[in-house]
């Protein structure tokens, strides 16, 4: 069984930073694509950012500039740094995992990790 943890989450002023991490332990054979999703109250769930093992990023339009994801493939862990925090990024964000164990691919989300940001 493969699963995803994530911590550093918080309550943080506008204009302030976080990291988030997210440790995947289990089963692993291989880790390919690791992101973030995040889900605010009434809202869908939404792509943040996602690296891949080669070390290719992607991110949401409103997060460019500010977030950098990035990775520790001998941890099997994946960072978010979050800088110039605003209150629209207020969320659950959570973890996302592309491995491979011994019964194939499979996709594993952690629980989440509340962000708040307020004065």
């Amino acid at each position: 069984q493969v699963r995803a943890v994530e911590s550093g989450g918080g309550l943080v002023q506008p204009g302030g930073s976080l990291r988030l991490s997210c440790a995947a332990s289990g089963s692993i054979f291989s880790i390919n694509t690791m992101g973030w999703y995040r889900q605010a109250p009434g809202k869908q769930r939404e792509l943040v950012a996602t690296i891949t093992s080669g070390g290719s990023t992607n991110y949401e339009d409103s997060v460019k500039g500010r977030f950098t994801i990035s990775r520790d493939n001998a941890k099997n862990t994946v960072y978010l740094q979050m800088n110039s925090l605003k209150p629209e990024d207020k969320a659950v964000y959570l973890c996302n995992v592309d491995a491979r164990g011994p019964l194939g691919p499979i996709r594993v989300w952690g629980r989440g990790t509340q962000v708040t940001v307020s004065s």
